[in-house]
C-alpha cells in the first residue's frame, strides 16, 4: 500500500494540520498500542518522550488516550533525547517507544518516531500495517483491561548516566572548555549536565526552551550562535546538537563547522586502529562527501552507501553486521552503546579523542579534504510533485551528461518537509555551480 503518513522519520507535519493533528494522533495511538500489545505477557506498556514543542503536551495527551484504549501502559518520561527513549524502552521491558518531536524542523513542526521493543526504528514494513489498521480504525480494549499512566521522573538521569558510561573509566574532561548548544530542545539540562559532570567548563548556549523557539537560530542547523559563542569565550570546542539531540555538528577552536562526515571520518579511523571497526565498514547515505569515500578507501576501510535517513543507516549495520555509520548532517549511530543516533554521545567521544591525544580540536575536526559540493534545496507548494514535470527531468538528464566522468549528482524529495534536495559534487566549482543553479531554476517554475 502507498504510505500516506509515514515518511523519512515516522510521522511529521505542520501541528493541527494532517497528519499532525490531535485526532490523527489518538488514531495512531491506537492502532500502534493494539500492534504491539504483548498477548503473551499480562504487562503491556509503552515509553513516551518528546521535545520542547509547544504542541508535545496535545500530542502527547492524545497519544497516551489512543493507547490506553487498548490497554497499553504509558509511562511518560517528558523532555528526554530520542536515544533516551531507544535506551528506555528496552531498559523497562517496554513493548513500545514513541518520540515526540520534528528533529531539526522549526518550533511550529512536530512528529512521532516509533521504536519497537528492541529499541530500534520500525522498518517500512512495520509502518506500512500500522498505516493499515489506522485505515481499519481502532478496537478498544474492554472497560476492565484500559491501560494506566504514570509520570517517570528518572528517565533523564537514567540515560545520562548510560552516556558517561560509554567513556573510558576514570577519564575527565578537566581544563576543557566546551560550548554545548542545545537548540533550545530536548537536551537543554541533560547535555549540560553530563559535560559538568565529567569535569568540563560548560558554556550554554540554547537552554532556554519557551516552546516556540526550539532550533531557532541555534542548534546543528544554525551553528552560527555557538561558533560565536566559542570565540567570544575561547573554548576548546563546540557541540552543536538539534531539537532531539539525535545529530550533533563540531565546532573547532577557531569557530570552524565540522559535519558529519568529518566526525565519522575521524572515528571510523580511530577504531580501525584498535581492531574496534566490524567488517572494516562505514555506512553512510548516499549525500555523504565523495572526499569520506576516498579518506576510507585510502585506508583500506570501505563505505557502504544507503539511502538517506538515519534509520536506514541502522537497518544497513544490522544487516551487515557492522557497528558504526551516520548521516552528513549530523547523525552518528553507534550500535555497541545505542540503538540510534546520539548527538550527546558522539560528542563524548570527539572530547575523549582530544584528551587521549592532546590535539585541538581543529587537528581533529577536519580529517580529509572535502570533494567541492553543492546542496539547494526548494520549497514547493500543493499540486504534481516538481520531480515528475518533463522540464525538470530534463534538466536533470543535461545536469548529469555533464558531470559524467567529472563528479555526481542527487536529486530528491525530502522524507520530513516539503522540499526538493539538489545536490552536486565536482572538484570544478564553475561547473558545480551551473549544474545545481540550472535544475534549481527548472524546479522553482515549477513548484
Amino acid at each position: 500500500m502507498s504510505r500516506k503518513l509515514f515518511g523519512t522519520d515516522g510521522v511529521r507535519g505542520t501541528a493541527n494540520t494532517f497528519p499532525m493533528t490531535a485526532e490523527m494522533a489518538l488514531m495512531l495511538g491506537a492502532a500502534v498500542g493494539r500492534y504491539f500489545r504483548n498477548e503473551h505477557s499480562g504487562v503491556h506498556r509503552v515509553v513516551i518522550g518528546k521535545d520542547t514543542r509547544l504542541s508535545g503536551y496535545m500530542f502527547e495527551n492524545a497519544l497516551t488516550a489512543g493507547l490506553t484504549s487498548t490497554g497499553m501502559n504509558v509511562l511518560l518520561l517528558g523532555p528526554v533525547p530520542t536515544p533516551a527513549v531507544g535506551l528506555l524502552t528496552t531498559s523497562m521491558r517496554a513493548d513500545l517507544g514513541i518520540m515526540i518531536s520534528a528533529s531539526h524542523n522549526p518550533a511550529a513542526d512536530n512528529g512521532i518516531k516509533f521504536f519497537g521493543p528492541d529499541g530500534f526504528k520500525l522498518s517500512d514494513g512495520v509502518e506500512a500495517e500500522i498505516e493499515a489498521m489506522v485505515e481499519e480504525g481502532a478496537r478498544p480494549a474492554q472497560p476492565g483491561n484500559i491501560g494506566r499512566a504514570r509520570r517517570i521522573d528518572d528517565g533523564r538521569f537514567r540515560y545520562q548516566e548510560r552516556v558517561k558510561s560509554t567513556l573510558p573509566p576514570g577519564l575527565r574532561l578537566d581544563g576543557i572548555k566546551v560550548v554545548v548548544d542545545c537548540a533550545n530542545g530536548a537536551a537543554y539540562k541533560t547535555a549540560p549536565e553530563v559535560l559538568w559532570e565529567l569535569g568540563a567548563d560548560v558554556v550554554t548556549v540554547g537552554t532556554d526552551p519557551n516552546g516556540l523557539n526550539i532550533n531557532d537560530n541555534c542548534g546543528s542547523t544554525k551553528p552560527a550562535a555557538a561558533a560565536e559563542a566559542v570565540r567570544r569565550h575561547g573554548a576548546d570546542v563546540g557541540l552543536c546538537l538539534d531539537g532531539d539531540a539525535d545529530r550533533i555538528l563540531m565546532i573547532d577552536e577557531n569557530g570552524r563547522v565540522a559535519d558529519g562526515d568529518q566526525f565519522m571520518a575521524l572515528l571510523a579511523s580511530r577504531w580501525a586502529e584498535e581492531d574496534r571497526l566490524k567488517g572494516g565498514t562505514l555506512v553512510a547515505t548516499v549525500m555523504s562527501n565523495l572526499g569520506l569515500e576516498r579518506f576510507l578507501g585510502d585506508r583500506g576501510l570501505r563505505l557502504e552507501r544507503t539511502k538517506v535517513g538515519d534509520r536506514y543507516v541502522v537497518e544497513a549495520m544490522r544487516a551487515g553486521g557492522w557497528n558504526l555509520g551516520g548521516e552528513q548532517s549530523g547523525h552518528i549511530v553507534m550500535t555497541d552503546y545505542a540503538t540510534t543516533g546520539d548527538g550527546l554521545m558522539a560528542g563524548l567521544q570527539f572530547l575523549a579523542e582530544m584528551v587521549r591525544t592532546g590535539k585541538k580540536a581543529s587537528e581533529l575536526a577536519q580529517s580529509f579534504a572535502r570533494v567541492p559540493q553543492l546542496l539547494k534545496n526548494v520549497r514547493y507548494g500543493a499540486g504534481p510533485l516538481p520531480l515528475d514535470a518533463d522540464s525538470v527531468k530534463k534538466a536533470i538528464a543535461d545536469a548529469e551528461g555533464m558531470l559524467t566522468g567529472k563528479g555526481r549528482l542527487l536529486i530528491r524529495k525530502s522524507g520530513t518537509e516539503p522540499l526538493i534536495r539538489v545536490m552536486a559534487e565536482c572538484e570544478d566549482e564553475a561547473l558545480l555551480s551551473q549544474v545545481v543553479n540550472g535544475i534549481v531554476a527548472e524546479v522553482e517554475a515549477v513548484a
